[in-house]
């Protein structure tokens, strides 16, 4: 299953064999910089946009790939009904949009989120916590 992480100042949508064989790639890496918003989405329907450009679609189950519209092109990697992570971005990068079904939607768009508002926590080690 796809998984969003920070690595440093990227974002990355690292991508399971199978994924990445239909993506046609292994990953995709886009700037910290660049995410604008995100945000977990239930219906995961909702956050798509435009006509599928370079994509493996079957219907009801998954979507992995590239979707073109007005506003540029979203890559997606969606298991129908999960809830999806829907981050959009600004250039530079490639994308406008990712739609991606992580497992734990919740805490990586909160970590996001945590890493987009101080971009060095994501460089830090986690502090443990006393106990």
């Amino acid at each position: 299953m796809a998984r969003l992480q920070v690595k440093g100042d990227e974002l990355v949508v690292r991508l399971s064999a199978v994924e990445g064989l239909c993506a046609r790639r292994r990953h995709v890496r886009v700037p910290l910089a660049a995410v604008e918003n995100v945000v977990v989405t239930h219906d995961w329907w909702r956050a798509l946009r435009g006509e599928p450009e370079a994509a493996v679609w079957l219907p009801g189950t998954r979507f992995v790939g590239v979707r073109r519209h007005p506003q540029g092109r979203d890559f997606a990697v969606m298991r129908m009904p999960r809830p999806v992570v829907s981050v959009d971005l600004r250039p530079p990068s490639p994308f406008a949009r990712l739609v991606v079904s992580d497992p734990e939607p919740e805490a990586t768009a909160s970590a996001i989120r945590a890493a987009v508002r101080d971009p060095d926590a994501s460089a830090r080690p986690a502090q443990a916590s006393a106990t």
